[in-house]
């Protein structure tokens, strides 16, 4: 594993670090002989601004570098005006690289990255049009979520830079403070709803006694199973108790008391429209996110056209299950939900047995995918349950990626606060597109891509990455996976879900719809739980344009297998489109779509 790492990446660190001279020094501060070595210091220039990155890649830790790990992430707005002025440099050396010498490979590298870095310079003047604490991805439950979750903890260094993490929030956090002061200044504040939740989720991780609080819970137990010296837990649990209640809860109270005052200015739900320049944030956003020229008037359009196709399938299998569906989808998909038969208990063993049950669906697909693969993913993935002090407003499930240095396992967490939200015939597509073969499949196999510059096979492009996770729930109904027509149904609505998702997030942002008109058309429209659906209609107001990315991939995905198939005819092999789909990383889809045009035209030209 460590040799895969290095590659690129890992060889420039050890020529900076290790091999001093006049190479190294020209490789750090001037144009790289090689668009290889390029590549692999502009990431690191990227990566060493971020310690928390670091920990969660671990690409320098079996190297014996873990410094970072006792160090949280400058939040200031410097930190943020120095990343923009990294990207400019980036790009502007990136230029000067002339196609014409260049292989195929690092040609498209070339395009990759530079079309990444175009969309984030064109945000620039957008880069406060954000809530940095909100109640899905904000610092107050980011923070905790990564010592849990990222922070590992096997000697009692490790557990000295924990402590030392938990004495760099204050510092942060009022980082975070100065930021959200100025977006208050530039008339940026987050919808209504946003300070009502994340006021209750603060309020109730501060009254939370230290020695119960997560981030002490979970020092103990990585100490516990680190096996460390009694004494040194005893110095350590003391330690973190402190800063927990000297310096962790006084920031979260500064939180707290900022967002008080900014409730009495805030009382309404509107989407990035109503803030300045909004529209042109969202047609960013849009193009952003699904890395098409797509209008949000086009994806509103196809998304209502699919909400109608998918009802149709649905109603379909429902009437041929001898249900009554008359009274049209909404009805009879909630009648089917009522049946409570389709759900766990409601208790400890209930939620034991969930995962239990995901962890064997995962095993089960993972032995029966030869069929359309002959490549896997090496990292091993768990099921675990979302913390429980975060559940409440956490989406239904997400999955984080294992580390590079095989430290840790790829994970898919799931919600288990409403089991209504966890009806049986759901649970199958959902393990497959957060598992396998959706985002751990894909996200392991892009880290072992030995061949790709490291930038590649960790850059994020959400059309790609949702877009195959949704796509791979439909490969494991072709594959017969999902043959009860009640786990059909469950891949149906899940597909249904990101049509509605169109919908609502163009409704929402670009033709200015309530959070209640929102809500209602996707409980109308789906047959989830309203637990979900609320939680769902308020990720889309805080994170404008990201929910499209999942439905516009799969078509996109989808449409270029059915080219590939018609132009190559019997040619046509699933493996073989899997493979340049898998093993090139994630890709903005006007790439991936070169990439298959490619493929089929070398094998075209094959047969001739």
């Amino acid at each position: 594993m460590i040799r895969k790492v290095i590659k690129w990446t890992g060889a420039l660190l050890l020529v900076l670090l290790l091999g001093v001279g006049a190479f190294a020094w020209h490789t750090w501060n001037f144009k790289p002989v090689n668009i290889n070595l390029f590549f692999g210091r502009a990431f690191l220039q990227f990566a060493l601004e971020s310690p928390e990155l670091l920990s969660n890649l671990r690409v320098l830790e079996p190297m014996g570098f873990n410094g970072h790990n006792a160090h949280l992430d400058d939040a200031s707005m410097e930190a943020g005006a120095r990343m923009f002025e990294q990207m400019r440099e980036a790009r502007g050396i990136l230029v000067s690289y002339e196609d014409e010498d260049l292989d195929d490979p690092d040609r498209m590298s070339k395009r990759v990255m530079l079309s990444f870095l175009d969309l984030l310079l064109e945000g620039e003047r957008f880069r406060f049009h954000n809530y940095p604490v909100n109640q899905l991805f904000g610092v107050q439950n980011g923070f905790p979520s990564f010592m849990e979750s990222t922070h590992q903890v096997h000697s009692v260094e490790d557990a000295e830079h924990y402590v030392s993490r938990l004495s760099e929030v204050g510092r942060k956090f009022d980082q975070v403070l100065e930021g959200l002061h100025h977006r208050e200044s530039l008339g940026i504040a987050p919808p209504q709803f946003v300070l009502t939740k994340v006021l209750e989720e603060m309020r109730g991780f501060v009254e939370t006694p230290a020695r119960e609080n997560i981030l002490m819970v979970s020092l103990v137990e990585k100490m516990d199973e680190a096996d460390l010296p009694d004494e040194a837990q005893q110095r350590l649990v003391l330690a973190a108790r402190a800063q927990i209640e000297e310096t962790v809860y006084p920031a979260y109270d500064r939180l707290i008391d900022y967002f008080v005052a900014l409730d009495d200015k805030v009382s309404e739900n509107h989407g990035i429209w109503a803030l300045p320049d909004g529209d042109q944030v969202y047609d960013l956003a849009v193009r952003l996110f699904t890395t098409t020229d797509y209008t949000p008037d086009f994806i509103h359009t196809f998304g209502l056209s699919e909400v109608e196709r998918i009802q149709g399938e649905i109603l379909a299998i429902l009437a041929a299950e001898g249900r009554d569906v008359g009274a049209g989808f909404t009805a009879a998909i909630a009648e089917m939900a009522s049946n409570p038969d389709f759900y766990y208990s409601d208790s400890s063993e209930g939620r034991e047995q969930i995962l239990a049950d995901y962890t064997a669906m995962i095993e089960e697909i993972t032995a029966g995918l030869d069929p359309y693969f002959d490549v896997t993913a090496e990292a091993p993935v768990e099921v675990q349950r979302i913390p429980e002090f975060r559940e409440k407003t956490a989406p239904g499930a997400y999955y984080q990626p294992p580390a590079m240095d095989g430290s840790r396992p790829g994970v898919f967490y799931a919600n288990l606060y409403d089991l209504e939200a966890t009806p049986r015939y759901s649970m199958r597509t959902l393990a497959y597109h957060e598992a396998v073969p959706g985002h751990h499949f894909q996200l392991a196999i892009a880290q072992q891509q030995e061949d790709l510059p490291f930038f590649r096979r960790i850059i994020p492009a959400t059309a790609y990455t949702e877009g195959w996770a949704l796509y791979a729930e439909r490969i494991a109904w072709e594959l017969g996976f999902q043959d009860d027509p009640y786990d059909n149904i469950g891949r149906l609505q899940a597909e249904l879900f990101r049509a509605v998702r169109l919908v609502v997030d163009t409704g929402i942002h670009d033709q200015r719809w309530s959070r209640e008109r929102a809500i209602g058309y996707m409980v109308d429209n789906t047959g989830m739980a309203e637990s979900d659906v609320v939680a769902e209609i308020e990720r889309y107001f805080v994170m404008p344009g990201q929910a499209l990315a999942y439905k516009i991939g799969m078509t996109k995905i989808l449409e270029l297998r059915g080219m590939a198939q018609e132009r190559l005819g019997e040619r046509f092999d699933m493996r073989e489109f899997h493979n340049v789909v898998l093993t090139n990383g994630a890709l903005p889809l006007t790439l991936l779509e070169i990439l298959v045009t490619d493929w089929v035209e070398e094998k075209l030209a094959d047969r001739t």
